[in-house]
């Protein structure tokens, strides 16, 4: 079977390309929906490339294509007898009747190439696996991004009209009308945040931002919370810091009101352990996935997302944190392993068609004073990237003393949002528990 596919001649249809090149001439007006997704290389006949590049370049300057045109533009470029001489432009117009079934032959054409490029693919994935000097991981890098580069190649350019555009935004706003609901993403449980974001929007990557031991896993455990267990919204979470264990304590310790020291020592009084076993009964039935695997590389959390939203339902992703996801090019600078991470986040989402949120440390500048888009750690492209970026900041002396004031003033400084009001959020957060909490004022 090997000699067998090494022997074959590459998936081709040298008639559907000249029915293409042929249908063109004869109704230049489809080219402008052809050259979206069908490209010279796709062509297998070399001939047909270069006659195709050349319509490509009638089009950009602005001249129709025919028979004459693309001729001259051919014997211009000195190519006319590579593409196989003006006997056999000419004979184009003759393999088809009519230009009407032209996105059929282009079809053929693209279908035929993305054939070639996935036998290509699989050889180069198969010697590949035989180099022992390369990492199993970077070679499944290396073929997803392949894989992923050849689906795009077939996604096309599609033109709305407005009445596709009213049509469907009507139909949302109706529903949200008769649903009674407010917020067209999904609430995270914080009054005035939600009330400027309208919730997590689907395909948008939401960035966390705040100085160590500011709060940030806490924030995020604390929005899972309200969407998991409040609103049994089905939720993922990768924690790349702490264990699972670590993180089902926290939960226990925010949603019970018990002090997390007094979880860890164990000294509890009889009320507060059935508080903890209240508290358990809601967590366990409550849709919420955890990933901890620490240094997770990016390929891997993204064939995990997939199978969290496939298998479970997930609406929404949490990932804790941006700097402790590992790349495979592990010797490139930071900010180029961080500017590929935040991209990828930002396709997962909309692959995926959920929020994605992120959480990242800042820039030791931060330190005392209000977080801004210029400190945030690692590369200028997660500031690109992302839809909403958010920084957690509150008083860092009152850290050492969190047993005296276990209440205190923290602020959620929404410092992008790229389709709503930036401002501020002020919030409660309660150390003890490790949660944060609506202000009484905030409505």
């Amino acid at each position: 079977m090997e000699n067998l596919l090494k022997d074959s001649v590459p998936p081709h249809n040298l008639e559907a390309e000249k029915a293409t090149l042929g249908a063109l001439l004869l109704d230049w007006k489809a080219i402008g929906d052809i050259i979206t997704f069908l490209h010279p290389e796709h062509f297998y006949s070399q001939q047909n490339q270069i006659i195709y590049n050349a319509l490509i370049k009638l089009f950009g300057s602005g001249i129709t294509g025919d028979v004459l045109t693309l001729t001259t533009e051919l014997s211009k470029a000195n190519e006319l007898e590579k593409a196989g001489g003006a006997a056999y432009i000419a004979s184009l117009t003759d393999e088809v009747p009519s230009a009407a079934n032209i996105d059929y032959y282009a079809r053929v054409v693209f279908d035929r190439a993305t054939r070639r490029s996935l036998i290509r693919i699989s050889s180069e994935i198969k010697t590949s696996s035989f180099d022992e000097t390369r990492e199993s991981r970077a070679i499944l890098e290396e073929a997803e991004k392949k894989i992923f580069a050849l689906t795009d190649m077939g996604q096309t350019i599609q033109i709305h009209d407005m009445k596709e555009v009213v049509d469907k935004t009507t139909s949302i706003i109706q529903k949200q009308y008769h649903d009674h609901n407010s917020f067209s993403g999904i609430p995270c449980g914080f009054n005035r945040l939600d009330s400027m974001t309208s919730g997590f929007q689907k395909s948008e990557l939401s960035i966390i931002g705040a100085r160590p031991s500011m709060g940030k896993t806490a924030m995020a455990l604390t929005m899972m919370e309200n969407i998991a267990i409040n609103q049994k919204i089905p939720c993922g979470f990768f924690s790349l810091e702490m264990s699972f264990e670590q993180i089902g304590q926290r939960l226990l310790s925010q949603v019970a009101h018990i002090p997390g020291h007094k979880i860890r020592s164990g000294m509890m009084k009889l009320e507060d352990l059935q508080k903890i076993y209240d508290a358990a009964g809601r967590i366990f039935e409550s849709p919420l996935y955890i990933v901890d695997t620490p240094n997770m590389q990016l390929l891997d959390l993204r064939a995990m997302a997939r199978r969290m939203v496939q298998s479970k339902g997930v609406q929404i992703i949490f990932i804790d944190y941006i700097g402790l996801i590992s790349t495979q090019n592990s010797s490139a600078p930071v900010y180029e392993q961080i500017s590929e991470i935040s991209k990828s986040l930002k396709s997962l989402a909309r692959e995926l068609n959920i929020p994605v949120v992120c959480l990242c440390q800042v820039a030791r500048d931060a330190e005392g004073s209000e977080p801004t888009l210029a400190q945030l750690r690692g590369s200028g492209s997660i500031e690109q990237d992302a839809d909403v970026v958010m920084f957690i900041h509150r008083d860092r002396k009152k850290t050492d003393e969190e047993d005296q004031n276990p209440v205190m003033d923290a602020k959620l400084i929404v410092a992008k949002q790229r389709n709503g009001p930036i401002g501020d959020v002020n919030l409660l957060f309660l150390s003890s528990y490790t949660k944060f909490e609506n202000k009484a004022s905030e409505d």
